[in-house]
């Protein structure tokens, strides 16, 4: 406990064992289910440079160890591929998004990817991949600024942002999906890929002359989860805890980003429609689920109480 009457965690030899081994047991456990990745080494260094630098980047990193958690589950469905589990869904899912959402376009019903693959703009190609580039540092950096502005806020925030996510994993393997680019590159026969693909977003990357999505899609966990939009869910967990903590204006710039990623999401062949509208449900879906359980869980209200006490 601290001076201020938290019981916030001290540097002693229990506490440098504990994240010693942790650091060790996450490289070796990566090593033998995914391979040697430098992202690894990074991550455990920037943890270890946090925890022991001060007391404010302690509890800054041990509250962000939410994430982390996130990240490594999303990181290890590499070693699970979910097309190992169920089959992958290319076709129907391209049918009945046509069926449902379709395009007349010169005599040719198009789905809204198609559409737009064959009349965008540089104008728009830009905007949207500025749009697209949001959806990690927008969660993240709001979840900053809940973690310095209110603690309880911040661990609402964060535990309903992983609920979404794993709610999208089960999702992912009892549903797999390919995403519309697949069909656009590689037609309705199922072929197990291991990297993703740009698809649109690959002009964005050609007007600055940059491979910013290529780096970042080709370390994909999964090609063929597109349902649902993740992509989508977290604007949407973002502007709800913008409105609930009564932002203003910021919330205005948080839905403006949000009508972005989703429209982006189908401009650059990434979602369907369908995708994106699964997406926006599951967000909806967790965030009434986290707010059932914290009403009604009284161990779930304890973990949130001692995680406040540690990083206050």
């Amino acid at each position: 406990m601290d001076s201020t009457g938290h019981n916030s965690i001290t540097i002693n030899t229990k506490t440098v064992l504990i994240v010693s081994l942790l650091s060790l047991g996450y490289l070796v456990i990566s090593y033998f289910l995914i391979g040697y990745n430098s992202s690894e080494l990074f991550l455990v260094a920037i943890f270890n440079s946090l925890f022991y630098l001060s007391v404010i980047t302690r509890k800054f990193i041990l509250g962000f160890s939410i994430f982390i958690v996130y990240w490594i589950i999303f990181d290890y469905m590499k070693a699970f591929p979910n097309y190992n589990f169920n089959p992958v869904h290319i076709g129907d899912l391209y049918n009945f998004e046509k069926h449902l959402f379709g395009i007349l376009d010169n005599g040719t019903l198009l789905t809204p990817n198609e559409y737009w693959r064959l009349h965008g703009t540089t104008f728009i190609d830009v905007i949207t991949g500025l749009f697209y580039l949001c959806w990690i540092p927008v969660p993240l950096g709001f979840a900053a600024f809940l973690f310095f502005k209110n603690k309880r806020q911040f661990l609402y925030f964060s535990l309903t942002f992983v609920l979404v996510n794993l709610l999208g994993f089960v999702i992912y393997y009892t549903y797999p999906a390919a995403p519309p680019w697949y069909v656009q590159y590689h037609g309705f026969a199922f072929t197990p890929l291991k990297a993703g693909n740009t698809a649109g977003l690959a002009k964005f990357d050609a007007y600055f002359h940059a491979g910013i999505f290529k780096s970042i899609y080709t370390k994909g966990s999964n090609v063929f989860a597109a349902m649902p939009s993740l992509h989508s869910s977290y604007p949407v967990i973002v502007v709800y805890y913008g409105i609930k903590n009564r932002l203003g204006i910021v919330n205005t710039i948080f839905v403006i980003v949000m009508l972005g990623i989703w429209f982006t999401a189908v401009y650059a062949s990434h979602h369907y429609v369908l995708d994106v509208l699964a997406g926006i449900t599951t967000a909806i879906i967790g965030i009434s689920l986290f707010n059932l359980l914290i009403n009604r869980i009284k161990w779930l209200q304890g973990f949130i109480n001692n995680y406040e006490q540690i990083i206050l």
